[in-house]
């Protein structure tokens, strides 16, 4: 299988690319700095020698996107915007260039797009989407990615939930800031986490490629959300951290400005259920936190 990757080089391009290489898939990279023979230049924005690569491939990935771990400034807010939308743009006029085109193109998404919700399950049939800046951004990123359709390629936008791994994303942060004594709740702490353990965010993704009836929107998320407050519990239970301290929103609006992010990443309420991949018949290795955390914490 020869698996194409935009913007592959962070924290789930870098894992998705060790799972498919295990599995003896050819894996290239489109990168502004390309560093190994596998890799390609792109700058994510206009066409180049990368284009040439995409005919007769089976799997195109694309993961390009500025990180949302920034201050919403109106720079900030651009980027996050553009690299969005210009990649996926790009990456749809080569494909509309190839003779034989990939036969499924999974771009990412996130599940940000639903709105704050602490009772409210979302499912990617009746999850409430809503209008506000993060929200906007994966409207339009996913409008920009459906708007084009083939019968050759099958569309799916992966509506991804916080991964956790150990070589990046957020877990290292959580297992900061609860080893220093601060893995209390986050403001009111009922917000909900929608989460996935890393290695089954990768299976999930060679899930949805080797079952063609997936298309469209999928949920790739744990199916079962905690609260903020119990996810603290848990990474001070499998530390073995007795106490954390709790932080009001004031401490995180002080703290946000310092660590130079947002207190939307720690406060919105995420509460997502993989409705398509339970259907799907899907088999979680780490459904359960718990068990997510414990092999995490050992590793």
């Amino acid at each position: 299988m020869k698996i194409i990757m935009a913007g592959g080089t962070g924290f789930l391009g870098e894992n998705l690319e060790k799972y498919f290489k295990e599995k003896g898939a050819q894996v290239y990279i489109l990168t502004r700095k390309p560093k190994r023979s596998n890799e390609m230049y792109w700058d994510a924005r206009t066409l180049g020698k990368w284009k040439d690569s995409m005919e007769g491939t089976d799997v195109l990935i694309n993961l390009t996107g500025k990180s949302v771990d920034c201050r919403y400034n109106e720079k900030n807010k651009e980027e996050i915007y553009k690299s969005r939308i210009d990649s996926t743009k790009v990456l749809q006029q080569a494909v509309d260039q190839c003779i034989t085109k990939p036969k499924i193109w999974l771009n990412a998404s996130s599940a940000t797009i639903y709105i704050h919700s602490e009772t409210h399950l979302n499912t990617e049939e009746n999850g409430i989407i809503g209008d506000d800046f993060s929200m906007n951004i994966c409207k339009n990123w996913e409008k920009e990615f459906f708007k084009m359709n083939n019968e050759q390629t099958r569309k799916v936008a992966l509506r991804t939930s916080i991964v956790l791994g150990n070589n990046g994303g957020a877990f290292p942060k959580l297992q900061m800031i609860t080893r220093f004594g601060l893995g209390g709740k986050q403001g009111r702490g009922q917000q909900k986490v929608s989460w996935i353990h890393i290695d089954d965010f990768c299976k999930a993704v060679e899930w949805v490629i080797n079952h063609e009836d997936m298309s469209g929107t999928v949920n790739v998320t744990a199916p079962n959300p905690v609260s903020n407050e119990d996810l603290m519990k848990k990474m001070r239970k499998h530390l073995k951290i007795p106490f954390g301290l709790n932080a009001p929103v004031w401490q995180l609006e002080v703290a946000s400005l310092f660590l130079n992010t947002e207190t939307e990443l720690l406060l919105k309420s995420r509460n997502v259920y993989p409705e398509k991949l339970i259907k799907a018949e899907f088999q979680f290795t780490y459904p359960e936190l718990d068990k997510a955390l414990q092999h995490l914490s050992k590793n």
